[in-house]
C-alpha cells in the first residue's frame, strides 16, 4: 500500500498486520509500521512505481492487494489556485493511483485474481470549497475503479473505493477547535471517524467475504455524504 507511514494509511498497514498478512508499505520520507516492509517511492515517477513493485515482489512475492492511499492537499480558492496546485495534485491523487494500479494489474491478471482499493473522500462526491482539485482527484478515483472493475472483473480481480469523511488525523489537527466543531455539527453521528475504522473496511473488503463486491464505493464517514 501507499501512504503507510501515517494517519489512515498506517492505520490500513497496521490493521493488514494485525491479520497476520504480508505488508509492504510505501512512503516518501520512510516510517512504516513495524513489520511492514519499508519501500521508498515517488508514485508520481513511472520508474520509481515499477523499482517499488520489483522490491516488493522480491521480498513477499506477487502482490495480491493494492491499497491506493497516497495523497497530498493544496486548497485554495479557484481564482488562487495556480496550475501547479492544480497539476501537482492531480498527479499525484489521481495519475499516482493509475500507475499503481497499472503496474499491480499486471501480476493479477497472472494469478487470475487480485483486489485494488483505492482510499478516495466524502470530498470527491460532497465537493468542497477551496479544494476543486482535490475533490477532481478523488471523484477521478471512482471513475478508475469501476471502469478497471469491467476491465478486471474476469480475471477475479475486483476495484473498489473507500470514501473517508472526516478523520481524526495530522491533517485535521490543525483546524481549530470551532472549525471541528462546526464540522462535526454537518456529521449525523456527530463525531470524526478514527483511522481504524477506515482499516476497517479496507481489511474487510480484502477479504474473501467481500468476493463479490467490485465497483462500489463506500462511504465511512458518519452520514456526511449521504445521497451523493
Amino acid at each position: 500500500m501507499t501512504g503507510g507511514n501515517r494517519g489512515i494509511g498506517r492505520a490500513i498497514a497496521q490493521a493488514f498486520l494485525d491479520a497476520g498478512d504480508k505488508v509492504a508499505v510505501t512512503t516518501r520520507n520512510g516510517g512504516a509500521p513495524d513489520g511492514a516492509l519499508d519501500v521508498r517511492c515517488d508514485i508520481t515517477d513511472q520508474a520509481a512505481v515499477d523499482a517499488a513493485f520489483a522490491a516488493v515482489e522480491a521480498a513477499h512475492g506477487p502482490v495480491e492487494i493494492l491499497v491506493a492511499n497516497a495523497g497530498i492537499t493544496k486548497d485554495t480558492l479557484l481564482l488562487r489556485m495556480s496550475e501547479d496546485d492544480w497539476s501537482s495534485v492531480i498527479d499525484t491523487n489521481l495519475t499516482g493511483s493509475y500507475r499503481l494500479a497499472k503496474r499491480a494489474a499486471k501480476g493479477m491478471l497472472r494469478q487470475r485474481k487480485g483486489r485494488l482499493i483505492f482510499i478516495s473522500s466524502v470530498v470527491g462526491l460532497l465537493g468542497s470549497a477551496g479544494q476543486a482539485n482535490y475533490a477532481a482527484s478523488k471523484a477521478g478515483l471512482v471513475g478508475v475503479a469501476r471502469s478497471l472493475a469491467r476491465e478486471l472483473g474476469s480475471r477475479s480481480i475486483t476495484a473498489n473505493v473507500v470514501a473517508p469523511g472526516f478523520v481524526e488525523t495530522d491533517m485535521t489537527g490543525v483546524l481549530t477547535d470551532e472549525q471541528k466543531d462546526a464540522i462535526k455539527a454537518q456529521v449525523p453521528l456527530g463525531r470524526y471517524a478514527a483511522p481504524e475504522e477506515i482499516a476497517g473496511t479496507v481489511v474487510w473488503l480484502a477479504s474473501d467475504a467481500a468476493a463479490y463486491v467490485t465497483g462500489a464505493v463506500i462511504p465511512v464517514d458518519g452520514g456526511l455524504g449521504m445521497g451523493h
